[in-house]
């Protein structure tokens, strides 16, 4: 898989599922009443922000040609 357009359309769909995830869990963190739920749920949220970071510096690293 070297084709550039295949690689950004995966991106593309990485990121629209971690959105997806991101978007659940901070639904659940703002709704979520117990403490150990909503630490779990920022977790989640912190979590995918972190994996959203990467998949862009691996994105960056591949446009610019160097490895990440």
């Amino acid at each position: 898989m070297n084709d550039p357009a295949e690689l950004r359309e995966l991106f593309h769909t990485l990121n629209n599922q971690l959105g997806i995830i991101l978007s659940h869990a901070e639904l659940l963190e703002a709704k979520v009443r117990e403490d150990t739920q909503r630490a779990r749920a920022t977790q989640v949220v912190t979590t995918t922000l972190q994996a959203l970071a990467t998949a862009r510096q691996i994105r960056l690293a591949l446009e610019a040609g160097s490895p990440p």
